[in-house]
């Protein structure tokens, strides 16, 4: 006797459906990868100081692996949107996870400061490489319904790294001169990520559908859902694929021309703040009369805003069209970075530091689904490779600049700068910035 074929039902992917355990699961491994990828991401704020005590660095040494660092995650961020539209998501999210984690362990071996540099340039291209493929692909395995949710709650447990990270330096850091070798050392654990994702990690159902492999993209959708869906309506607004010179230029024809400008002003001013603040915290502070001890301790309390500020924007992250909160996080760094500069006791800055962050963080990772959400499938991961490497360029560029700033205008001056730097973004997003939040993908392109 013959089986009837199981009912379908017609949906747009994800939209509407629950996210049942299967489905949560894919959003678990991204968690681990994010908790690896983010300890080799900001291992080195921490391991600075300690770095500049070792091998007799400076200032404009450490600018000049942070450079290199941030330029390489231009290139990373670049090549991780277009190779993902080419060959998968899933691919390229798990070579990236190889990349740093590989790089991360040469970091500890060598002890020469260009192969140094050099490593820890690869270790920036294979982490941004990862943030800007899983961008689009949280955005892509989510309901419209709680896209923004998924995207922070992921980035919570994932950046819960950062405490972790600080954690152990300030453990592990001052029990030896060269210590900070076994910080990265430990990023090698990237790997255990690589085997669980190689292993259980899904292709994205639009990606399949955008290579005309609907029946696989069914197939997804039911492993993780336990719907039959039938995808031939979203197969009939897939859009052709377009070669990576079309979408560059496609981004700036009427159509996307004012979405495309309002990312840009965000991502190129917003970037080198997040960075300023996170990733030479420990390094100013140090230059600005606090112990080594100190300035790690500190460092470390106020990372704890990572995670916190995720957890809490998953909350309001879909609210208000994604960019009101947006607006809203700018404003209030703006008000906050100058209050930062300007105050002295240890417990002051830690405070202050910790709210900061998490506003910062929070802000960052609705501008990642604000990217993600703002261009079509065939030209989503490269649009948002585009964005995302413009700002890290722009934080590359940046790097130099930071200790001449702290040279001229002192540890205040500092945090005016990034000031000024939060107001422009705030403005523009309100003025000019579309509604995306809360829309099927479909919808808004």
């Amino acid at each position: 006797m013959s089986t009837a074929a199981p009912q379908k039902i017609s949906n747009n992917y994800f939209d509407g459906l629950p996210v049942t355990g299967p489905h949560k699961a894919i959003f678990f491994i991204i968690m681990m990868a994010y908790f690896c990828e983010q300890m080799d991401n900001w291992n080195f704020g921490f391991i600075a100081p300690a770095l500049m005590h070792s091998w007799g660095l400076t200032l404009k040494d450490i600018g000049t692996v942070n450079f290199w660092y941030f330029a390489a995650m231009t290139t990373g961020g670049f090549m991780g949107g277009v190779v993902s539209d080419f060959i998968g998501r899933r691919k390229t999210f798990l070579i990236a996870i190889v990349v740093f984690s590989l790089a991360s362990v040469l970091n500890g071996f060598t002890n020469s400061f260009p192969v140094f540099v050099a490593s820890r340039a690869m270790t920036g291209f294979g982490v941004f490489c990862l943030m800007v493929c899983s961008q689009a692909y949280i955005a892509e395995m989510a309901p419209a319904e709680t896209r923004g949710k998924w995207q922070n709650l992921v980035a919570a447990v994932g950046f819960s790294a950062v405490p972790v990270i600080g954690i152990l330096c300030r453990a592990i850091i001052p029990l030896a001169e060269e210590a900070w070798r076994y910080i990265f050392y430990f990023g090698g654990i990237g790997l255990i990520a690589f085997a669980i994702g190689l292993r259980y990690l899904k292709e994205s159902p639009r990606w399949l559908v955008a290579h005309g492999r609907q029946a696989e993209a069914e197939q997804v959708v039911f492993e993780l859902t336990g719907k039959h869906v039938d995808l031939s309506e979203a197969v009939g607004k897939v859009q052709a694929k377009t070669p990576v010179r079309e979408v560059l230029t496609g981004m700036f024809h009427r159509k996307y021309l004012k979405r495309t400008l309002v990312l840009l002003v965000i991502v190129l001013l917003s970037n080198p703040v997040t960075f300023a603040i996170n990733n030479w915290m420990a390094t100013l502070l140090k230059a600005h009369g606090f112990s080594l001890e100190e300035s790690l301790t500190a460092t470390t309390l106020i990372s704890i805003g990572v995670p916190a500020g995720l957890f809490f924007s998953s909350f309001v992250s879909d609210k208000g069209g994604r960019k009101i909160p947006i607006m809203a996080a700018l404003f209030v760094l703006a008000a906050l970075t100058p209050v930062l500069g300007n105050l002295t006791s240890f417990w002051g800055i830690v405070g202050m530091g910790f709210l900061i962050t998490c506003f910062i963080l929070g802000m960052n990772f609705m501008v990642f689904s604000y990217t993600a959400e703002s261009y079509p499938t065939c030209m989503r991961n490269t649009a948002t490779g585009f964005h995302n490497s413009m700002g890290r360029l722009a934080v590359a560029a940046t790097q130099p600049l930071i200790p001449l700033a702290f040279a001229a205008y002192n540890f205040d001056g500092v945090f005016y700068i990034i000031s000024v730097m939060c107001v422009i973004p705030a403005v523009v997003v309100g003025l000019w910035g579309q509604r995306t939040g809360g829309k099927s993908l479909e919808e808004i392109a």
